[in-house]
């Protein structure tokens, strides 16, 4: 899905994942432990819960939740998140973290 809200008042979901290489997958999580602090204090931020996977110790998850398409946008202009994809870009497989946009239920 393309398109983050069809109303700009709605929340914004998205599941962020990426894999680190081979040797990185401790300085990845040590990144996105950073970055989770920081992203927690953003006030339209209401979910940031990274996760490792137990099976693929390499692969990363992230569930986000925004309060709308505003505190979307303002965590996606904050300048310690280029920080964060600049240092995380060479660790990981991937050309950037892969996101999927939901549509919440209920």
């Amino acid at each position: 899905m393309n398109e983050v809200a069809s109303d700009a008042a709605e929340k914004v979901a998205l599941i962020a994942t990426f894999t680190a290489v081979p040797g990185a997958a401790d300085e990845v999580e040590r990144l996105l432990l950073g970055l989770t602090a920081q992203v927690r204090e953003e006030s339209g931020n209401l979910v940031f819960d990274p996760s490792r996977s137990a099976d693929r110790p390499d692969r990363f998850t992230v569930y986000e939740v925004y309060r709308d398409c505003a505190a979307f946008e303002a965590h996606i202009a904050a300048d310690y998140g280029a920080v964060f994809n600049a240092a995380l870009a060479p660790l990981i497989v991937e050309d950037g973290s892969q996101l999927e946009f939901l549509r919440l239920l209920g």
